[in-house]
């Protein structure tokens, strides 16, 4: 059986000041091709150092409500994915606790 590669790749235009202009991604095995981001956050782990490298992007039209949202669906999201890697459901619970309340002090659910 053959192994499949896929491909993730992120083009980003950034300004004279390097702050970004347009983010733009493509996966053709997920059906995106150049589709915009307005914000982004990439985590990797590298196991040599015991370190996770991070590349957090938004571009000058992301709207400051729009980034809660962002990061309460981000938060909610990394709580699930815990759970689904660790099988621990009760830091997980924790997890999404703390996600509510973010959203409450941010009155996310009020919108």
């Amino acid at each position: 059986m053959a192994n499949h590669t896929s491909e993730i790749k992120i083009k980003v235009t950034v300004d004279e000041n390097k702050v970004p202009d347009d983010i733009r991604w493509t996966a053709k095995d997920g059906g995106i091709e150049n589709e915009q981001a307005k914000a982004m956050l990439l985590s990797v782990w590298d196991s040599k150092v015991q370190e996770t490298l991070r590349i957090d992007l938004w571009t000058k039209e992301m709207p400051v409500d729009e980034m809660k949202v962002f990061f309460h669906q981000t938060l909610v999201a990394m709580a699930d994915t815990f759970e689904r890697a660790t099988d621990d459901k009760k830091m997980s619970d924790t997890m999404r606790d703390f996600c509510a309340y973010f959203a409450e002090k941010l009155e996310l659910h009020k919108k």
